[in-house]
Order: structure tokens, then sequence, then C-alpha cells
């Protein structure tokens, strides 16, 4: 069983800076693609970026294209969201994701994709 706790949230003017971090415990991280999803009242979650388990391929949905990078750290467990030029519309929970798979990460883009999720963390973009 792995667990995912996500930290790194806040609130934070439009044009400025976040970096999420998720840390994972129970598993070998390095045989787990890894996946950040947002969330907002009233809405479906949304995936955001997924990374592949050696870090060697990465994917993001087109409205945060430029502006996030998904990064991990396989020795510190941790799989890193940095998010930059923030606007109001990203104003969301986020989530981190985590499944033991051989699929490549444009397979891996939905949430019924994984099968471990953390708690989440609020990150809020004033405007």
């Amino acid at each position: 069983q792995v667990q995912l706790v996500e930290s790194g949230g806040g609130l934070v003017q439009a044009g400025g800076s976040l970096r999420l971090s998720c840390v994972a415990s129970g598993g070998t991280f390095s045989t787990y693609v890894m996946g950040w999803f947002r969330q907002t009242p009233g809405k479906e979650r949304e995936f955001v970026a997924v990374i592949s388990r050696g870090a060697g391929s990465s994917d993001y949905v087109d409205s945060v294209k430029g502006r996030f990078t998904i990064s991990r750290d396989n020795v510190k467990n941790t799989v890193y969201l940095q998010m930059n030029s923030l606007k109001p519309e990203d104003t969301a929970v986020y989530y981190c994701a985590a499944r033991q798979t051989t699929q490549p990460v444009t397979r891996m883009t939905r949430t019924q994709d994984y099968d471990y999720w953390g708690r989440g963390t609020q990150v809020t973009v004033s405007s």
C-alpha cells in the first residue's frame, strides 16, 4: 500500500510561483508512474501532469504547458510540480497520484488510470 502526502500549496498572487511536493511511502517509488491532478468545487478532477518512472518522459494538459514542470527524485521518493506564471484559473486542490505500471505517460492522463491518491493541497491564486 502506497501512501502519498502533498505539501507546498498556499495563497499566491497571479504571476507568482509555487512548488508542490508529494512524498511517497510504502512502495518502491521508482516503479510508479506519478501524476498530478487538480479539482475545483463542482467539477471533475482534472489531469495536470504525469512523469514516467525514470523521469525520461512527461506530459501536461495544454493549459499548463510552458508554465508547469513535473519532476521526481527517486532517492527522496518525491514528485514535484513547479508552477510558474500562475493564473487565477489555476486555483484548485492539487492531488498527486501513483500507479505501478509500465504504461507510457500518454496512457496515464485519466483518474481511473491511478490506484493511489494523496489528500490534496490547496492552491489559491489571487488576481
